[in-house]
């Protein structure tokens, strides 16, 4: 079976959208692709340069009619104490991009560290309180 299946776009949760398109944007870098909507029902599209097939949608969450108020106040609670998202990245400079990233407002959660499981990563998280832990790449 021929198998062209891509991986093309993941969806991470905001809930102030001009404060994570500050973080994906102005922090790390990520190009803007779309933005549509106002207010906090914004859907925004961000990627890193370079790599034009692969974006990351940030979307408020939780938007879906068929979602029960109590989900809603489920994922709400989740993401206030950051387990309801999480993205991995990678780079070739762990440590510069560590340092880049440090040096604002964000919430550093693991300094580079070399991981048992054989890699060396950081941690931080977004302004909607998502993980982002950043690879060192060989």
């Amino acid at each position: 079976m021929d198998n062209d299946l891509i991986i093309h776009t993941t969806v991470l949760p905001h809930d102030d959208p001009e404060a994570s398109l500050a973080f994906y944007r102005d922090i790390l870098g990520f190009e803007v692709r779309s933005d549509f909507g106002d207010g906090k029902m914004r859907w925004i599209t961000v990627g890193p340069a370079g790599q034009p097939d692969i974006s990351l949608l940030l979307a408020p969450p939780a938007v879906d009619p068929g979602i029960t108020d109590e989900e809603r106040r489920t994922i709400t609670e989740m993401m206030a104490k950051g387990t309801y998202g999480w993205i991995l990245l990678a780079t070739k400079d762990l440590d510069g991009t560590f340092e880049r990233v440090q040096a604002t407002d964000a919430e550093v959660v693991q300094e580079p560290t070399d991981q048992p499981y054989g890699v060396r990563d950081c941690a931080f998280r977004d302004p909607a309180g998502n993980m982002v832990r950043i690879q060192q790449l060989a």
